[in-house]
């Protein structure tokens, strides 16, 4: 096993990049504004956050990688140039991007940049050509395991170096969402509601129920069972050895839209799971333990063959949103945390809280926590918090004023 492997975490938002640093991500990547595969997201970086962002990754030794793989346009350039010298003064590790123009700009002002999958490097001959311009690749997300073990090995024998002299390093997804278009390249959502895809606007029209009509008759007829435009989420976590074994560099997660709870569960699973392969000790006791833990934040369901395994397998969604096991449901909010007897006071604004529930706990500076309450204290009177009350638990870990508190519950 190559033991120098680099997990790459999504972050969107403050809270989400602190949950993915303390989960153990080696980096992070993220979009500013415009320009990004996700900049419709509601959960996106401003360009005031970049040196709080660069201070908060150098702090922690996490490498960070900003993301410019949209397609651009001439009226594009002039920001995507200030996006990049911002990178630069900043003293980020890379931008991600497809577009030459990213790509020649990063490289007149020495900035590294990673080449995005929706380039489509899909062979050894496009791996050399590239090679020119960045030290680091992620391939089409549809090449099978075999062939990307294939570009590994080649790199090796044939000393393919990227810029820097060192050999070229391959990055590969392997978990989160996947386009039914060809590496993201769909153009369903820009054809059904002029907002394209490949310019981080898509508004998932490939999620949804559709009805199949006969033209001579009208008549229709709805399809039911699957959505057969919206793929499961990858999932490669039961075969992780394997793709630890063929050579690859970087294992990057994909959910920069998603949630606290997506992004600690996620990367600490898959964590885990690398220390596991190191130690020899990645079993099927593990998987099924791990995979009860991604099963229990959002997915759609799991693709566990993907493309990696190059098997028929059943890839499309049954449903519509998330079969997480689990759901939030919000409660309030943190009005103090007492540091010296860790006691934390908590607003309740909706529902009701009780001992040996489940919260989840969240804030721009305190990040992601799971927490157990074992006991609370409403003016040491009940054991249960209602709405418009102030309650108390203890609590080691440090919180901060108007961190959110959510009732982890079932779902269904």
């Amino acid at each position: 096993m190559n033991s120098t492997i680099e997990l790459m975490a999504p972050a969107g938002s403050f809270p989400t990049l602190h949950a993915a640093i303390k989960a153990g991500a080696n980096s992070i990547y993220f979009g500013i504004n415009k320009l990004n595969m996700r900049s419709g997201s509601s959960n996106k970086f401003t360009i005031e956050d970049l040196p709080e962002i660069a201070r908060i990754c150098q702090e922690n030794n996490v490498r960070s990688y900003m993301t410019l793989n949209s397609v651009l346009y001439d009226n594009d350039l002039e920001l995507m140039k200030h996006l990049c010298n911002l990178a630069k003064e900043n003293n980020l590790s890379a931008i991600i991007a497809s577009d030459i123009a990213a790509i020649q700009h990063a490289k007149t002002i020495d900035l590294n940049v990673h080449l995005s999958t929706q380039l489509n490097i899909s062979n050894l001959e496009a791996v050399k050509f590239f090679s020119k311009f960045s030290d680091v690749m992620v391939l089409a997300r549809e090449l099978s395991l075999e062939k990307i073990q294939y570009i590994c090995k080649k790199i090796i024998e044939e000393n393919i170096t990227g810029p820097s002299g060192k050999l070229v390093k391959i990055e590969i997804f392997i978990h989160g969402a996947l386009c039914v278009g060809i590496s993201g390249k769909c153009y369903m959502s820009l054809a059904q509601y002029n907002k394209s895809a490949n310019r981080g606007e898509c508004l998932q029209a490939c999620r949804r129920k559709y009805l199949v009509k006969e033209v001579e008759t009208g008549k229709e007829l709805e399809i039911d069972n699957q959505y057969i435009m919206s793929p499961k989420d990858l999932c490669t976590l039961p075969y992780l050895d394997k793709i630890v074994h063929s050579g690859v560099s970087i294992l990057k997660i994909e959910g920069r839209g998603r949630s606290c709870e997506y992004v600690h569960h996620v990367v600490s699973t898959y964590k885990k799971a690398l220390q596991t392969i190191e130690k020899n000790t990645f079993n099927e006791s593990f998987i099924k333990e791990s995979m009860s833990t991604l099963q229990s934040v959002y997915n759609r369901g799991f693709w566990e063959g993907g493309y990696y395994l190059d098997q028929e397998t059943s890839p499309w969604s049954e449903s519509h949103g998330s079969k997480a096991t689990t759901k939030k449901r919000y409660i309030g909010k943190i009005s103090n945390y007492f540091s010296k007897i860790q006691i934390a006071e908590c607003k309740i604004e909706a529902g009701n809280l009780s001992e040996n529930d489940y919260i989840y706990i969240q804030g721009n500076k305190t990040g992601f926590i799971k927490h157990q309450i074992q006991s609370l204290k409403i003016f040491n009177t009940s054991s249960t918090g209602e709405k418009g009350l102030f309650i108390t638990f203890p609590i080691k870990e440090k919180l901060r004023f108007n961190d959110q508190i959510y009732l982890v519950e079932a779902n269904g």
